[in-house]
């Protein structure tokens, strides 16, 4: 291994860091976006319920606290004696900071993709370079020697391509997860709202009610788009 680093030369350095990085940022993403952390199961029935018979348990509230979708809704009760306008503003204010989290640092892995895969093609233009000028300066054109620089200078290329693939795969991976946590997020505040400040209720996950209720919540919290 330190052999074939050795022979990469000075850009494996820069290599070696990126994927450094993007192996920490997997990590702390997986471990950041588990759902029991974003989505906990049933919340939102259960703060509502305690919501509606006017107080929130020391627990539940350390339950709010503990989750991005918590997070959210601990707006809306907080607000609920200002209006509904004003509540579901709170909550989308909330909701911008929650995605926000959740997007960290997702698209530094997508950064390393695209520039890993450069500097592995940077250093063996380079390397090539230097295999031509060792055999123009020996003065003489041993096909040997040109292979044996050109098979040193495309460790680079391979090291970057090693790199950026698995890079690139966790970069889409995690922008699906958030999107859907986003859209899970969206369906789950909006009940919730809806059923704070609305004659309605919560039945298998859906809002029943024979009138209008109120705008999406997160509706302009939106999931940002790739760089």
């Amino acid at each position: 291994m330190w052999e074939f680093i050795k022979a990469g030369g000075w850009l494996m350095l820069p290599l070696i860091l990126c994927s450094i990085v993007a192996l920490a940022i997997c990590i702390e993403r997986f471990l950041r976006l588990k759902k029991s952390q974003i989505l906990p199961k049933n919340l939102s029935n259960e703060i509502l319920a305690q919501a509606q018979s006017g107080r929130l348990n020391i627990e539940s509230q350390n339950t709010l606290f503990s989750s991005s979708l918590g997070k959210i809704l601990q707006k809306g009760y907080q607000y609920k004696d200002k209006g509904a306008d004003f509540a579901q503003k709170q909550m989308q204010t909330e909701a911008s900071v929650q995605i926000a989290s959740l997007e960290k640092n997702i698209n530094f892995l997508g950064t390393i993709g695209s520039i890993a895969p450069l500097l592995g093609l940077l250093g063996t233009v380079l390397g090539i370079i230097q295999a031509f000028l060792a055999v123009n300066t020996g003065g003489v054109a041993d096909p040997a020697l040109l292979a044996q620089g050109v098979s040193k200078a495309l460790i680079t290329t391979a090291a970057g391509m090693i790199i950026a693939i698995p890079a690139l795969m966790a970069y889409r991976y995690f922008q699906r997860v958030i999107v859907e946590y986003v859209v899970e997020l969206e369906q789950q505040a909006t009940l919730f709202h809806a059923a704070l400040f609305y004659d309605v209720e919560q039945v298998g996950g859906h809002v029943a009610t024979s009138s209008s209720v109120t705008d999406p919540v997160l509706i302009n919290a939106q999931v940002a788009d790739e760089v």
